[in-house]
């Protein structure tokens, strides 16, 4: 999703104005690895399969909280442990978006996160969801830095393991951003794979995340590789910690395009797991 953080800075659109700090005095660059072949684990060492009911686990989940997206001129405001607008019950946790005022915001949701919980540098990253049908809704499972090391957003990169926008129902998306290739310059790298039956039933999306590489894959099949070029931070920021987001955002600069479809409210994103596996060979 185009993000900016420190969580009121923005994930897919126009930025907050920042300050001019510097966040890569005497950062060494490093030569680029040599490409090897890379091994993961076959059990996850981080996972939460939602076999439990209630709200989402506090061990593993927080929440941002607020309104507009951070910069994605959305219109839901995010809510915190609002069992309205997150549930986790019949092995699936379940983000629902609804239509209704609520604190300024004519729509309601919910975005998760892992910072603080769970915290990554490299590995195998996975989540099985089932995405909502419906213009104006755009749910997204994604990573930002924990620590911005090299600047706000895009700077300090981002990983997108599952976007999608409702009002281009059968197409799934997996995209980074940095400073050299995000979508405000027009260099972004993403790719995206039509599927007939995203709305109606669960697929498997996940990233594969190294020293060389940042490669994507839905239900098994690649669809999409991010090199590491050897230059540097602004193409490739990825040795720093990155966490989990799950959210399910109404309008804004992408998942607004079209417009939105009030009759789609309540709508609902669903997960059956999320998982972690250790590369074992960094």
């Amino acid at each position: 999703m185009k993000k900016n953080m420190n969580f009121w800075l923005i994930p897919f659109a126009v930025l907050l104005s920042c300050s001019e700090k510097s966040y890569v005095n005497n950062i060494v660059i490093p030569e680029p690895p040599a490409p090897k072949e890379y091994e993961f684990s076959s059990t996850p060492s981080w996972a939460d399969e939602f076999d439990y009911e209630g709200l989402p686990d506090t061990d593993k989940w927080s929440y941002d909280i607020g309104g507009s997206g951070w910069g994605n001129n959305e219109l839901q405001y995010y809510t915190e442990a609002r069992s309205e607008n997150v549930q986790v019950a019949d092995g699936l946790l379940t983000i629902t978006a609804r239509k209704e005022a609520y604190e300024g915001s004519g729509y309601t949701s919910t975005r998760l996160i892992s910072k603080g919980k769970g915290d990554f540098l490299y590995g195998r990253f996975e989540v099985k969801a089932k995405v909502p049908q419906g213009r104006g809704t755009w749910p997204a499972a994604w990573m930002l830095p924990t620590e911005w090391t090299y600047g706000d957003w895009p700077a300090s990169g981002e990983i997108d393991i599952l976007e999608h926008v409702g009002y281009d129902q059968d197409v799934v998306h997996i995209s980074v951003h940095t400073e050299a290739y995000n979508h405000s310059i027009g260099t972004q790298k993403t790719a995206f794979k039509k599927i007939q039956n995203a709305t109606t039933e669960f697929h498997i999306f996940r990233v594969d995340w190294t020293p060389t590489y940042i490669r994507g894959f839905v239900d098994d099949v690649q669809l999409f590789n991010f090199p590491n070029e050897g230059t540097g931070y602004g193409a490739w920021p990825f040795d720093q910690k990155f966490h989990w987001l799950l959210n399910l955002a109404v309008g804004g600069d992408w998942g607004g395009q079209q417009g939105i479809d009030d009759e789609a409210f309540p709508a609902r994103y669903q997960v059956d797991y999320v998982r972690v596996y250790d590369l074992l060979n960094p």
